[in-house]
């Protein structure tokens, strides 16, 4: 077996398993890890959790979020849903359950046990699409406390290899409009950029 056929396979059986994990057995409609990914994936996005919504299909993102992303990154579904070209992974891989202002927090539980063996496999990952607060935390490590809002507000500083960004939830369209710079100066660079990866070109 060569070593990139050995490599391939080392990754499905990886994927394999944290598609059967059940760590966290006590969730609300218990564990459905999903996730998408392949060694070749060129980008990756990593946000929180899957909502109820993805839970039930089973299809990472195939909701009002998704179709905004897609948006936002000038891709197609087709594009999105091939796991050669973009690899999703959640902070957590399973629907967490509501709370009193929305879905819970990604379980700890999933970082901790899968996160660090399945981004050591992505080493064709060219740009990552950092979601929200709980995926900046853990994918950002300057040791600075600030908002969101100030956050994203840095975006040109962490790309070409990286790019932080609010949830496209429609929950966050008020953010949106009192942001109105977002989309208007952040979203074409990202288109340009995720272009660029996908063509195979240098940033």
């Amino acid at each position: 077996m060569t070593s990139s056929r050995a490599a391939d396979e080392t990754f499905r059986v990886l994927i394999q398993s944290v598609r059967e994990c059940k760590v966290c057995e006590d969730l609300p409609l218990g564990p459905k890890p999903i996730l998408q990914g392949d060694p070749s994936s060129k980008i990756l996005i990593v946000g929180q959790a899957p909502g109820r919504i993805t839970h039930e299909k089973g299809i990472v993102f195939d909701d009002p979020s998704g179709v905004r992303l897609r948006h936002w990154m000038g891709v197609t579904e087709q594009v999105f849903y091939d796991p050669k070209k973009i690899a999703i992974l959640p902070m957590g891989f399973c629907f967490p359950g509501t709370g009193k202002s929305g879905d819970l927090p990604p379980r700890q539980e999933c970082a901790k046990t899968w996160r660090h063996l399945l981004l050591e496999r992505f080493d064709s990952v060219e740009l990552t699409l950092v979601i929200g607060q709980y995926a900046i935390d853990w994918h950002i490590h300057d040791g600075e406390k600030i908002t969101l809002t100030e956050r994203v507000s840095r975006w040109q500083s962490y790309m070409p290899s990286k790019l932080v960004m609010p949830h496209p939830s429609p929950r966050n369209n008020r953010w949106l409009k009192k942001n109105p710079w977002y989309e208007a100066e952040v979203i074409p660079c990202l288109r340009d950029r995720v272009s660029h990866v996908l063509r195979g070109e240098v940033a």
